[in-house]
């Protein structure tokens, strides 16, 4: 496969399943655009294998064949177009190595017992991909560009409890559900109590104190960059704007910003 054909694949990928990602690349120049949509297909490469539906041991193995093949090279489009990204951008091979880490630890652990033990996990999965982007970006402020990831994986764990639910997963930290009096009994049954709205009011400001650091790499990228990222970061607070206005009751109705709402973001970004 050419590798124009490979970043198309990758291009559709993006567009399809990752809508908010699409709507902050958009206004990258193509090169980047291409390279950081070759990521996003990484990524969710790992994803889709750690949370699909095989057997644990077959997760395992086929995220270790992607790690493989990071190195030996594949005609799959989606490593084609990252192997293209990578000689073209100093995207560090640890950062892609962690996403794997990340899928690995996914079928392996559940629960985290605090949120030291959360915030590693949020590295590999999350910060790995700010780490991978920023080279693409043009910047070397690579400990932002993590704690940026990191606030935005915070945000989907607020916003995804349900769905991890339904993965048997639980990522807020088993302490701070202990200390606000919030049962895994009570994620179960959707119950909104103040427990849970005092539970969830904390997870937020933690998030959104993540995000102003993480913003901090606005100041080294050129004005593109800065305005996807900007983009990104914009998206992710107007979710969590929109979780907090509805008392953090996450288990009913979609959370889906509009695609007007998004637009208007982007503009945002491009005027900031």
């Amino acid at each position: 496969m050419s590798v124009e054909s490979a970043y198309a694949e990758v291009e559709r990928l993006t567009r399809r399943e990752a809508r908010n990602f699409a709507y902050g690349i958009m206004v990258l120049p193509r090169p980047k655009r291409q390279a950081i949509a070759a990521i996003y297909a990484f990524a969710r490469r790992v994803d889709d294998i750690a949370d699909g539906e095989l057997p644990l041991e077959e997760k395992r193995s086929g995220l270790e064949a992607l790690r493989t093949a990071l190195d030996a090279g594949s005609e799959e489009p989606m490593l084609v177009a990252l192997a293209d990204a990578r000689s073209r951008y100093a995207i560090p091979d640890h950062a892609l190595h962690a996403l794997v880490d990340g899928g690995l630890q996914d079928t392996e652990q559940d629960r985290y017992a605090d949120f030291a033990a959360l915030d590693a996990y949020c590295r590999l999965v999350a910060g790995a991909v700010g780490v991978a982007c920023v080279a693409v970006y043009g910047s070397e402020d690579a400990g932002r560009a993590e704690t940026l990831g990191v606030a935005l994986q915070l945000i989907n764990i607020v916003r995804d409890v349900r769905a991890d639910w339904e993965l048997r997963r639980v990522y807020l930290p088993q302490d701070e559900l202990a200390a606000y009096g919030v049962t895994e009994d009570d994620i179960a049954a959707g119950r909104v109590s103040a427990e849970w709205r005092a539970l969830m009011a904390f997870q937020a400001s933690r998030a959104r104190a993540y995000l102003d650091e993480g913003l901090g790499l606005l100041e080294t990228l050129d004005s593109r960059s800065a305005a996807c990222v900007s983009t990104f970061a914009g998206l992710y607070r107007a979710t969590l704007d929109r979780i907090e206005a509805r008392g953090f009751d996450i288990f009913d109705g979609s959370l889906r910003l509009s695609p007007l709402t998004k637009l208007r973001i982007v503009g945002a970004g491009l005027l900031r």
